[in-house]
């Protein structure tokens, strides 16, 4: 059995985040993907596995273990492996390294959702929370708006100013609310439980993204963000009953699930109405979409 091993410096280089936005398009034009998720505890570590299969484009198994201790240790929160497997007989096609399938994942998600929701203009874009997921949102979205200025804020200020050493023009922001009431694009991936984006500082024309939760005790925006907002998601089934930024909004009756106005499989709909709206994204990960990543990974493997 011949399998490609794509490491991740090698399968970086090959990669372009338009590209992957239309693989995403393409993705979703083939029948439905079938999911199957489960989740482990022990206190704060989690291990996720996520496994999709897309009828005429194959089969994904991830498993991620998050541990959210590990950066004091000097080493990384996630990991894990991804495997991807041929629709026509099963065989196995490639290992691909799971982070550079986690980094295309998880910032092209949100930058396919942004360049629908988000209006073109939009020329300053903040980032909240500076870890490895912050880095690779920079990345996506200086891709998708080049001309926008970007800031960063996060609760340990030291992390922002390292993550702005890294990239250039990047301004440091001490002030949250501020920051999001400049903001005109608000991409949020923080390991937090409590809501810490808050509706009231939101303003007419700006795009939320919000990334970090993934768990259903996990929220990022509170009730009025939620309120006061069109909402979006990836994908129903891996963010209405599994992640409490919707979760628990509206099993307590704040929003109702038919609040929701699009997932990525319903194009028509999945668009920013008018300027002045503010739109909301929730970004899942569904593993159809570590699927259609490993797809392209493999594909610009191969072209290479």
């Amino acid at each position: 059995m011949n399998i490609t091993m794509i490491p991740f410096d090698e399968g970086n280089a090959l990669l372009d985040w338009h590209a992957l936005c239309a693989a995403f398009r393409a993705g979703h034009a083939r029948p439905k993907a079938e999911i199957a998720d489960s989740l482990l505890y022990r206190g704060a570590d989690t291990v996720l596995s996520r496994a999709a299969w897309i009828d005429g484009l194959g089969m994904a198994v991830k498993t991620a273990t998050i541990f959210p201790d590990n950066p004091a240790h000097g080493k990384p929160t996630v990991n894990g492996a991804v495997n991807l497997y041929d629709d026509s007989d099963g065989t196995l096609q490639a290992l691909i390294d799971f982070h550079l399938v986690t980094k295309w994942k998880t910032a092209g998600d949100s930058l396919h959702a942004a360049l629908q929701l988000a209006r073109p203009d939009s020329a300053r874009i903040l980032i909240v929370g500076a870890g490895t997921v912050g880095r690779s949102l920079h990345e996506a979205y200086s891709a998708g708006f080049p001309k926008a200025r970007f800031s960063v804020w996060n609760r340990t200020r030291a992390n922002a100013e390292a993550m702005a050493e890294h990239c250039p023009g990047m301004e440091v922001a001490d002030d949250l609310e501020t920051a999001v009431r400049a903001a005109d694009i608000v991409t949020c991936a923080t390991m937090s439980t409590d809501p810490i984006i808050r509706g009231e500082w939101l303003r007419p024309g700006q795009h939320v993204d919000l990334i970090g939760a993934y768990r259903p005790d996990m929220r990022e925006a509170d009730d009025t963000a939620l309120e006061r907002a069109r909402l979006f998601v990836d994908a129903y089934d891996t963010t209405v009953e599994h992640i409490g930024e919707l979760k628990l909004p509206i099993a307590q009756g704040v929003i109702a699930r038919d609040d929701l106005v699009a997932d990525f499989y319903e194009p028509e709909a999945f668009r920013r109405g008018s300027d002045d709206e503010i739109t909301l994204f929730k970004n899942g990960g569904g593993a159809h979409l570590d699927l259609m990543t490993s797809d392209y990974i493999l594909r610009a493997w191969r072209g290479a």
